[in-house]
């Protein structure tokens, strides 16, 4: 039986943060089910950095849940990914998502944060799943990742016992790279 990996997100995910790992893991031969507050189609956004000092937004493409949040079994899963863009703003409030990211945590299994992800994090309410790590997201979310305890790296992709944690869409190659690793081993 192939290696599963579940992707938690919403509306507003930037597109390339979910549909790179989506399609990457399915290049592996894994399975990859998308879980987002109701089964649905979501509508994604793009983010570029076009001199601005923070990033512009633009609609993306659609994209079909798989699953809701609460008929998620994490069990069922050998890996998560949470996408960034504007989706950890409020998938982090629903009350499932402590429940699935918990057990990814408290079982060592892989996890991948990108982006704006470190929102979810917070979610949990338990530091002691970050404190003493590294971790890197977007420059933004420098006090979230410091809110979970863990310390903030500069670097555009940190790897940290089972999380690996990438800056922005840019550094999926090597996001990808070191969450297979994870995965494989």
């Amino acid at each position: 039986m192939s290696k599963k990996v579940l992707l938690i997100t919403g509306d507003a995910a930037e597109s390339l943060e979910v549909y790179y790992p989506y399609y990457r893991l399915q290049e592996e031969g894994y399975e990859a089910d998308i879980a987002a507050p109701s089964k649905k189609v979501l509508r994604t956004v793009v983010h570029d950095f076009e001199g601005w000092d923070t990033y512009t937004e633009k609609p993306g493409y659609q994209l079909e849940a798989h699953l809701s949040f609460a008929d998620v079994d994490p069990a069922r899963y050998d890996g998560l990914i949470i996408p960034g863009g504007r989706a950890p703003e409020y998938i982090r409030i629903d009350p499932n998502v402590p429940r699935i990211v918990s057990h990814f945590f408290e079982t060592d299994k892989p996890v991948g944060a990108i982006c704006h992800a470190a929102l979810v994090l917070n979610a949990l309410k338990n530091n002691k799943y970050f404190e003493g790590r590294t971790m890197t997201a977007y420059s933004a979310c420098r006090p979230d990742v410091e809110a979970l305890g863990a310390e903030y790296s500069k670097e555009t992709l940190c790897v940290d016992g089972n999380i690996v944690s990438g800056h922005a869409w840019p550094d999926l190659p090597g996001f990808m790279r070191e969450f297979l690793k994870l995965l494989k081993a």
